[in-house]
């Protein structure tokens, strides 16, 4: 199906608009970037900028299978409890020394990301930091931004290490390169992981902010203990009264959280409220004023054994929560669980009101308020983290040889060059499959659909940049420029292109985007692609300056109670020595 009929320089242009529509529907988030991503393959099919044979062959691309599949090998390492064995120790040792147990913990981060997703073991650690942060007596915010930067810095070292490193290389290949071998990018990853680790050792402590998190920034909440429920009696002088205004409600010591009328929560707008007989008051309140409630004659308690101690916890929602796409209020927390969401962290926001609304997302930070017994309850059925208390939920633990032993078959047979990483990959997802380190129900719940959509959808975008002639339009404007700069320069340039793009959308659609741009201007100048390439590669994955640019930003920025502008403070001139460093080793490394 075609509606349109265009020239070859049409279709070039045409292409470069949709493509430039969709970075700026990225840039404005009214859509998540995978529907972007999608309606922009939709328009190019329709009107003919990729023919349906090239969107058909993006499907035999490998890396977003090997991607895939590394998703269900992460998945058994987590669900055998591969990790906890080093996190418990180190946890161990930040109680004797805490700068040690960080030390310790970050050089792990860096090894562990440069072989599985670094986006899990993330979300693994920031716990354990907090933890060390209060040890210290210092913010989690002086932590979690390094916490971040190392697992990125971490994913440089291999092909395996990132996601990114994988399309680039799938994407190379479908140009007709070589294929990239498992650790012909660690050389470089080795001088970029050093330099990161004095970078966050001696310069990143006099950037990082002071900041509290968003359960301290609630500091008066902490006084506040127990939930208790009283139902308004028929002879209360309360009845007809609009709960906001009833001064027992506002005194110290106590606040009100909601009114149940039947089985109807009131709370997302309680001001005009008038109290009936009958009504179910939630309050939160310290003890003593528990205590007094009990003779207070306006209310009457549901029963004696009502109150609840409750805690406030911290929770992150991460790409793997059930949570994901739904609203607060569809999802029933209070009824199913009994337990109350008092705001939500999101980017430079805390959010406190019309919570019911809220679609989550992830990345987003919920505070919640209820018994121990519910939040965990809650946290295992959503597949939460509290970032507050590190939480073992790995069972199989006698499996972890095996799984740790499927993944290291992957890292020495590609290495040995005995067969392709995605054979390699499949036949390790095998492994942990039969032998039940998970099961399959668990397994696929770790692939990140949403992610593997983004891929292939930026895949048949960049087949219909090529395919339109779009991308030999920008080659031809630009190679002219870049044919006269020495080799330093000419790989700065590619990399400071994909570095700005990847700090405003989604690394692997920048990454899929720019790829065969650098090979064809390569191709152009007269040199070798593969130095451009590696560029590409490297500056896609080495994400510092935004908290969009990369998911385990994402992931520390509420937990860390951060603003928009911490990231840049730290991480532009990190973006920028990184470069720099990157740019002037590859040329050794790769000659032009």
């Amino acid at each position: 199906m075609q509606f349109l009929q265009l020239t070859e320089m049409g279709s070039a242009i045409l292409a470069l608009l949709v493509v430039a529509g969709m970075f700026i529907m990225f840039l404005r988030e009214s859509y998540p970037t995978e529907v972007v991503a999608i309606g922009g393959v939709a328009v190019m099919l329709v009107t003919g900028i990729l023919p349906y044979q090239s969107a058909l062959a993006v499907l035999s691309n490998p890396a977003p299978w090997t991607i895939a599949a590394m998703f269900i090998i992460m998945g058994a390492l987590v669900r055998t409890g591969a990790l906890d064995a080093f996190t418990s120790t180190a946890q161990k040792q930040a109680q004797v020394s805490p700068k040690v147990a960080i030390a310790t913990l970050i050089t792990f981060v860096v090894f562990a990301s440069a072989v599985v997703s670094n986006t899990p073991v993330v979300v693994v650690m920031i716990p354990v930091f907090v933890q060390i942060a209060r040890t210290l007596n210092v913010s989690a915010s002086k932590l979690l931004i390094p916490l971040s930067y190392a697992a990125i810095l971490g994913g440089t070292l291999t092909l395996i290490g990132t996601s990114t490193n994988l399309l680039v290389d799938g994407v190379a290949r479908s140009q007709g390169m070589a294929p990239f071998t498992i650790f012909e990018v660690t050389p470089l990853g080795i001088a970029l992981v050093i330099y990161g680790m004095f970078y966050l050792r001696f310069v990143a402590p006099r950037l990082l902010p002071e900041r509290d998190s968003m359960a301290t920034m609630l500091s008066d909440r902490s006084k506040m203990k127990f939930f208790t429920e009283a139902v308004i009696p028929p002879d209360s002088n309360l009845i007809g009264r609009e709960v906001t205004g009833v001064q027992l409600f506002k005194r110290p010591g106590v606040r009100l959280i909601d009114v149940v009328r039947g089985d109807e929560s009131l709370r997302r707008n309680l001001k005009g409220v008038a109290l009936k007989v009958g009504d179910r008051v939630v309050l939160r309140t310290e003890m003593t004023e528990l205590l007094s409630l009990q003779t207070n004659r306006e209310l009457k308690r549901v029963d004696q054994v009502s109150a609840v101690e409750t805690k406030t916890v911290e929770v992150l929602i991460t790409p793997g929560c059930r949570m994901v796409g739904r609203t607060l209020g569809a999802m029933r927390l209070r009824r199913r669980y009994g337990v109350y969401v008092l705001a939500v962290h999101r980017r430079n926001q805390n959010i406190g009101r019309q919570l019911d609304d809220l679609v989550v997302r992830v990345g987003d930070t919920l505070l919640l308020e209820g018994s121990p017994a519910d939040i965990r309850k809650l946290a295992a059925d959503m597949d939460m983290v509290d970032v507050t208390q590190p939480s073992a939920r790995a069972f199989r633990r006698s499996h972890a040889p095996i799984a740790i032993g499927a993944l290291v078959m992957i890292v020495v047979l590609a290495a040995l060059g005995v067969a392709p990483i995605l054979l390699l990959s499949i036949l390790a997802v095998a492994i942990v499959l039969i032998t039940r380190c998970i099961d399959a129900d668990e397994a696929f719940s770790f692939v990140e659909g949403r992610l593997l959509a983004l891929i292939f959808s930026m895949l048949a975008i960049g087949a219909a940049l090529d395919k339109s002639g779009a991308v030999s339009l920008i080659v031809e404007a630009v190679a002219p420029g870049l044919g006269a700069l020495p080799p330093f320069l000419i790989i700065w340039a590619v990399y400071l292109l994909t570095s700005v793009l990847t700090e405003l959308v989604s690394n692997n659609a920048v990454a899929v985007v720019v790829t065969p741009i650098a090979i064809g201007l390569a191709q152009a100048v007269g040199v070798d692609p593969r130095p451009l390439v590696v560029a590409v590669m490297v500056a896609a994955s080495a994400s510092f300056a935004t908290p969009i640019g990369y998911q385990t930003n994402m992931m520390v920025y509420g937990p860390g109670g951060y603003r928009f502008t911490d990231f840049l403070k730290v991480g532009v001139p990190l973006n920028l020595t990184v470069g720099l460093l990157a740019s002037l080793l590859i040329p050794l490394i790769w000659p032009l």
